[in-house]
């Protein structure tokens, strides 16, 4: 119950402080520490919002929306750049819908069904990028992909993914 009444007020004060409420379809502010909606991810931050206690811009996701550092990942999207200076100064991830033959950053979630084939130590802004695909027979997969059920790992090639070695994958 306090936390209901600690969430209803934080999300006042920071209307307050941003100028009053948003469209609820479009987003709205909400002070640090208010949950985020289920489908919603922050995409912008206010220091000085919340009497100064710092206040997020909460939204619903789409395909190709830039996050800020700390946003939640939502079911069936994938990250796939970074801007370090991005989300006024405390960074930003750029949200895309998972598909095959997608590059995506160091962190981002991998969808059922997909396996990381390549990597590139210098891919999104320094921070590391995975190369998704979807499974199938025959496919080389890199140290720490899931293996989807129905598939497993045999051979083994150190120079496989970049130099960190990968693993020829086949249907069980």
């Amino acid at each position: 119950m306090i936390a209901t009444v600690l969430t209803g007020a934080a999300t006042g004060t920071a209307s307050a402080a941003t100028g009053g409420a948003a469209k609820a379809a479009a987003g709205g502010w909400s002070c640090s520490g208010a949950p985020v909606p289920d489908g919603y991810v922050i995409t912008n931050y206010d220091r000085n919002g919340c009497r100064g206690a710092g206040a997020w811009y909460q939204e619903p996701v789409r395909d190709g929306i830039w996050t800020c550092s700390g946003s939640p990942i939502v079911a069936g999207y994938v990250i796939t750049n970074h801007n370090r200076l991005g989300c006024n100064g405390i960074g930003a991830w750029y949200h895309e819908l998972a598909r095959d033959g997608r590059w995506t950053c160091g962190g981002s979630p991998i969808p059922p069904g997909y396996v990381v084939t390549g990597y590139n130590r210098t891919g999104c802004d320094n921070a590391g990028a995975w190369y998704h695909q979807l499974v199938r027979n025959g496919i080389w997969t890199c140290p720490g992909s899931p293996i989807p059920p129905g598939y497993r790992s045999t051979t083994y090639s150190a120079g496989g993914c970049n130099g960190i070695g990968a693993w020829w994958t086949v249907r069980a």
